[in-house]
C-alpha cells in the first residue's frame, strides 16, 4: 500500500512539474514581430559592414520596440544578427564602415576609424509580413 501511495504521488509530482514548465514562457509578449533582409549600398558599391536601425514612427501612430540588424557585404537580415521588426512606419538610421573598421577599436579606441557616410535617415512603411528592402545610401554633395 505504501508502494502504491509512493508511486501515485511521484507520477502527480512530475505531472505538476511537467504542467508548470510547459506553462513558463509559452505566452508571447509584445507585438508581433517581423524579419526584414536585403541589401545596402553607398556610392554604387555594397557596405562592407554597419547595421541598420528600424524604430517604429510613433509621430505616425506606430509605437513598440526597435529592430536592428548587422550589415554586412552588403547584407542585412534581421533573422540572421539581429531583433526583428514590427509592422507599419518606421524611422530607418543606417551608418556604415569600411571591412578595415569593424574590429578597429577594439584594444584601441583612438584606432576607431570614420564612417563611410554621415548616419543616413529615412522613412519606410513595413508590411506585417516577414519581407525584403533595399537601401541606397545617397551620396552627399559638397
Amino acid at each position: 500500500m505504501i508502494l502504491l501511495h509512493k508511486t501515485l504521488f511521484s507520477s502527480i509530482a512530475m505531472l505538476l512539474l511537467i504542467l508548470m514548465v510547459r506553462g513558463c514562457g509559452s505566452e508571447v509578449k509584445g507585438p508581433t514581430r517581423y524579419h526584414v533582409s536585403g541589401t545596402v549600398t553607398f556610392d554604387g558599391k555594397p557596405v562592407p559592414f554597419g547595421y541598420v536601425r528600424f524604430t517604429p514612427d510613433d509621430t505616425q501612430g506606430n509605437g513598440g520596440p526597435q529592430g536592428i540588424a548587422t550589415i554586412r557585404d552588403g547584407k542585412y537580415d534581421t533573422a540572421k544578427e539581429g531583433k526583428a521588426t514590427i509592422g507599419g512606419p518606421h524611422k530607418v538610421q543606417i551608418y556604415g564602415i569600411s571591412k578595415e573598421a569593424e574590429h578597429a577599436g577594439e584594444d584601441d579606441p583612438a584606432l576607431l576609424l570614420p564612417p563611410l557616410f554621415p548616419g543616413y535617415t529615412t522613412d519606410i512603411d513595413l508590411p506585417k509580413e516577414n519581407t525584403t528592402h533595399d537601401f541606397v545610401v545617397p551620396v552627399s554633395k559638397k
